[in-house]
């Protein structure tokens, strides 16, 4: 797991009406602050990604499809530099993924339905505070394609 990373699982309520899916609270030991919280849409088999942000804390989930959320650590000084993560997420493996700045991320959406990605990030969108990076670029040594192990 890559220093800093956070996995946790959250909890569902089901009924005969639905359910009710926790995220984030403030009183959760991941909580940092709020900044905003956004939706991003991914189809199967395409690819959001690479990403790095400067000071935003990142805190994914997926109530709806599935993706595979892959993170790279290449801070200088980490005790996990160099290493790779990735997460299966969506509403069978629910969970709240918590990243810190300066680890790169993207995803990709697994499947057969479009997949729902929610972040409530620890501070509201500052496109200077952002890099990006093409997801094949070879900087980051991470193969997107399906793994049958």
């Amino acid at each position: 797991m890559i220093d800093g990373v956070t996995v946790t699982p959250l909890r569902q309520f089901m009924d005969e009406r639905g359910k009710v899916m926790h995220m984030l609270r403030a009183d959760s030991p991941v909580f940092q602050s709020f900044g905003e919280i956004y939706f991003s849409t991914v189809h199967p088999g395409a690819i959001k990604g690479w990403h790095i942000h400067k000071r935003m804390v990142l805190n994914y989930a997926v109530p709806h499809g599935h993706i595979k959320f892959v993170l790279y650590d290449d801070r200088d000084g980490s005790p996990t530099k160099g290493e790779i993560q990735e997460i299966f997420q969506g509403p069978e493996s629910y969970s709240l993924v918590t990243v810190p700045p300066l680890v790169w991320s993207g995803f990709k959406g697994i499947g057969t339905e479009t997949a729902i990605v929610a972040n409530c990030a620890s501070i509201a969108h500052d496109p200077d505070e952002i890099d990006r990076m093409d997801p094949f670029d070879p900087r980051i040594p991470y193969d997107w394609a399906l793994k049958h192990r």
